[in-house]
């Protein structure tokens, strides 16, 4: 995948397409090797953005959701973008939900979220490895997906280099209790935007529960479950999720029928 990175500011991000824009926020162990089928797709209708996430970059201070989510603001105010539908997996979406929530931001026009934190979440910090052990990370990788070959040398390569440096595995823990600590039940309601929730019947980390929980809390949420399917549906079944997604966001451009 070759996708020029471009800069703006301290900002890096990929910005692929025209239209209105979809801005995506990858989880915590989260690449832009996740998001290559929904780019390629979505491109053709839309200005799809991925912004890099100082995830392990930002100072141990500001190592947490708000921290993440003042840098999501930034962003795009800094690009100035409007109508946005922001996507968020994983730790991306309750990234995205903080944002929606303190900002009250006119600029975003929906909310997607697949395998998203900030009701509950089965972390990587229940039991942190010793530093080096391989197998534990290719595991831990492995459970992430509904097929176990879905986590490929490649990926759990990726994985093992960041769990094999000491400040990045505390700046990981660091999200993954600033995480837990955020806890957005009570403040869901706020959430004006329409809310397509999208998500694997097999995500061992945000379980079915959590989806339907999101579904309760969030007023205008529509919910859709893909089976054989784990937590992070974008790259375990593109085709569905794609599908889903582009007929979401045709709903929303359409004219409201006047009865």
């Amino acid at each position: 995948m070759k996708y020029e990175i471009k800069q703006q500011d301290k900002f890096r991000y990929i910005e692929e397409g025209e239209g209105e824009p979809l801005v995506l926020l990858h989880g915590l162990f989260g690449a832009l090797s996740n998001f290559e089928p929904l780019i390629e797709y979505f491109k053709q209708y839309n200005k799809v953005v991925v912004p890099m996430l100082p995830l392990l970059e930002m100072d141990i201070l500001h190592t947490s959701v708000g921290g993440l989510a003042k840098f999501v603001n930034k962003f795009i105010e800094t690009r100035g973008y409007t109508g946005v539908h922001l996507l968020g997996n994983s730790l991306g979406g309750h990234v995205g939900l903080v944002y929606v929530i303190k900002n009250n931001p006119s600029q975003i026009k929906s909310i997607i979220l697949t395998g998203s934190s900030g009701l509950f979440e089965n972390g990587m910090g229940d039991s942190y490895p010793k530093r080096g052990d391989y197998e534990y990370i290719r595991k831990k990788t492995e459970y992430t997906f509904y097929d176990p070959a879905m986590a490929t040398k490649e990926l759990v390569d990726e994985v093992f280099e960041i769990t094999n440096n000491r400040l990045k595995v505390i700046k990981i823990i660091a999200l993954a209790k600033s995480a837990i600590r955020n806890n957005l039940g009570e403040e869901l309601s706020q959430i004006k935007q329409p809310t397509l929730l999208i998500w694997g019947n097999n995500d061992n980390i945000t379980p079915p529960f959590v989806a339907k929980e999101f579904n309760k809390l969030i007023p205008n949420s529509e919910l859709h479950f893909i089976d054989k399917c784990g937590h992070a549906p974008m790259m375990e079944v593109p085709a569905e999720f794609n599908a889903i997604l582009h007929k979401f966001l045709k709903k929303l451009n359409e004219p409201a029928t006047v009865a």
